[in-house]
């Protein structure tokens, strides 16, 4: 039977703004610099949980067709609830912990879109193209604000 994925509210472009940022400094200049240039809060959490699931969850989902599903199938998805249980339990120590499983599947997962090997170019295109998505949704008629 197929997991019921209940509708999501999708980011603001504010919040894509903020968890790209976090996620770019940090990057950038390691997780000290880092926390002097964005403050943890469990809002931030809350929006790198969400564009963990954006980023990894297209890559990684297991078709529904998979004959050959096995123990590694689901394993991601328990790495999934242990990062949101951490954001439960202690959001602002949770931040740089999600935001760096998030770098580290970029880095071995996601091919750089230039071809270089650039993580930072990698993310940037990420939030680019997290932006266009959320000021499409939030701009449409009818939509909240």
């Amino acid at each position: 039977m197929p997991y019921l994925i209940p509708t999501r509210t999708p980011l603001t472009p504010e919040q894509v703004e903020r968890g790209f940022d976090y996620l770019l400094t940090l990057q950038t200049g390691g997780g000290t610099y880092a926390a002097g240039r964005v403050e943890a809060t469990p809002e931030l959490a809350f929006t790198l949980l969400r564009l963990a699931e954006d980023i990894i969850w297209p890559v990684t989902a297991v078709d529904g067709e998979a004959a050959d599903l096995c123990a590694d199938s689901f394993a991601l998805d328990e790495v999934g609830c242990a990062l949101r249980d951490w954001a439960r339990d202690s959001p602002t120590t949770a931040v740089p912990g999600i935001a760096r499983s998030i770098i580290r599947f970029v880095e071995n997962v996601i091919p750089d879109p230039d071809d270089h090997g650039d993580t930072l170019a990698t993310l940037e295109a990420m939030r680019d193209e997290h932006l266009a998505l959320a000021h499409a949704v939030h701009s449409a008629p009818g939509a909240h604000r």
